[in-house]
């Protein structure tokens, strides 16, 4: 089985590609900024859980004991998955700066201002926090790299206040920030009115119509098997297949998982499936590839390093880390796991979405924790047992997928054993 020249062609055809993506300022602040609000969004999915469970009881004492104080236990909801934009928009602006070695915070402290000229709407005198949540999410995006930008640009022209060295270094940097925060301003108030007198619509509602078809397109079988497929291909090649493609689904699978949060909690209907929990608690369960069951094949295998190498991943790939299987085994390079490894998750990816968009298995409701064993993230993540059969139909599928290969893998170990031996 030799593959040594196709493995050559798509290294050619890859490498400069995922080079590249790796290196985009841009995306990589995004990406990053995305991901460090996961954290705001767990919290914020945790509040909502008791709602959850108030609708599978339907009656009895937990049941009114939630209903009686739902309020309270969902309280901090509103000041988490409500405000989202505001943490995402912070942590994109620090990661882009720091990129560009922009000290200090007040870049990413003046992309919450400019978030919230662009994104606020005051009626009234009060300010109306409609678009400061999920919906908020990719106008957070373009806030962050403008701002940052402004900043960039204002210090590598020298277009700023500088005091004398002996003033202090905190009050040097507030007023080294007064004309680049200055211009921002501008730029947002001129955006915000622009896009109403021009759309008649707030800046986040213009943008998400104008971003509609890629963002309708993100959330279908095509985009999912496209990301599953090149996450599978990179690791393949050795390369980090969900840190580099997530620079490009991250910000679209964390704002459709808030959405649904934000829609579950208001009593609307939950339309997205490709979720950030969907992607690691269903389609990544126990680690790229889905390599639970192969692990267990390399525990019981007669083959000395085989056994040895499963016993030591076993316990990682029961919370998702399956790093000591694709390096250890290798299943990187290995011409017996290509077409396993590489094609047999998007076989799981079309039952996962089958099964979800047929209402056989309930949408993504919740952002779990991740590192959770097989089938519990699956469940807070929709709170429906019919998502832990799901998991486990999946890791019994991918187990027989492996089957064959393990059994080619296995047999060519022991001639080299056995080799090494005699």
């Amino acid at each position: 089985m030799n593959i040594s020249k196709f493995q050559e062609t798509l290294m050619k055809f890859l490498m400069p590609i995922a080079n590249k993506v790796e290196q985009q300022k841009h995306l990589q602040a995004i990406k990053d900024g995305m991901i460090a609000s996961i954290p705001i969004i767990v919290v914020g999915s945790i509040c909502l859980l008791p709602l959850g469970i108030m609708n599978l009881l339907g009656s009895g004492p937990v049941f009114d004991f939630i209903a009686s104080n739902l309020g309270v236990l969902t309280y901090a909801s509103g000041f988490t998955m409500d405000l989202l934009s505001l943490y995402a928009v912070y942590f994109i602006a620090k990661s882009l700066s720091e990129k560009y070695d922009l000290k200090g915070s007040q870049p990413a402290v003046t992309a919450i201002v400019v978030q919230l000229i662009l994104s606020g709407v005051i009626a009234d005198g009060a300010l109306s926090i409609g678009y400061l949540g999920a919906s908020g999410l990719f106008t957070a995006i373009v806030s962050a790299i403008i701002t940052v930008e402004v900043y960039h640009l204002c210090y590598k022209k020298n277009i700023y206040i500088k005091l004398p060295d002996s003033v202090p270094a905190m009050v040097g940097d507030s007023f080294a920030s007064l004309v680049p925060l200055c211009l921002n301003v501008i730029i947002a108030v001129a955006i915000a009115t622009i896009s109403l007198n021009l759309s008649g619509s707030v800046f986040p509602q213009a943008l998400m119509s104008f971003l509609a078809p890629a963002i309708s397109t993100m959330d279908t079988l095509p985009a999912l098997l496209i990301v599953v497929f090149l996450t599978q291909l990179l690791w393949f090649f050795g390369l980090h297949g969900p840190s580099i493609t997530s620079a490009v689904w991250a910000p679209f699978a964390i704002a459709y998982g808030a959405e649904n949060i934000a829609n579950y909690a208001a009593g609307l209907p939950v339309s997205h499936i490709f979720t950030f929990g969907l992607y690691y608690c269903i389609l990544q369960v126990t680690g790229s590839g889905l390599t639970l069951g192969l692990n267990l094949l390399m525990v019981r295998s007669k083959a000395k390093s085989l056994s040895s190498i499963g016993k030591v991943g076993l316990v990682p790939s029961l919370f998702g880390i399956n790093e000591p299987l694709i390096f250890g085994t290798p299943i990187l390079l290995n011409p017996f796991m290509f077409i396993p490894f590489v094609f047999g998750p998007l076989i799981a990816t079309a039952i996962t979405y089958f099964s979800m968009t047929s209402g056989l298995v309930g949408m993504p409701i919740a952002n779990p924790p991740g590192f959770l064993p097989p089938g519990v993230g699956a469940f807070l993540m929709t709170l429906d047992w019919k998502a832990v059969v799901l998991v486990v139909a999946l890791l019994i599928l991918m187990t027989l997928i492996y089957y064959p290969f393990f059994k080619m893998m296995e047999a060519d170990e022991l001639k080299k054993e056995s080799e090494n031996n005699n």
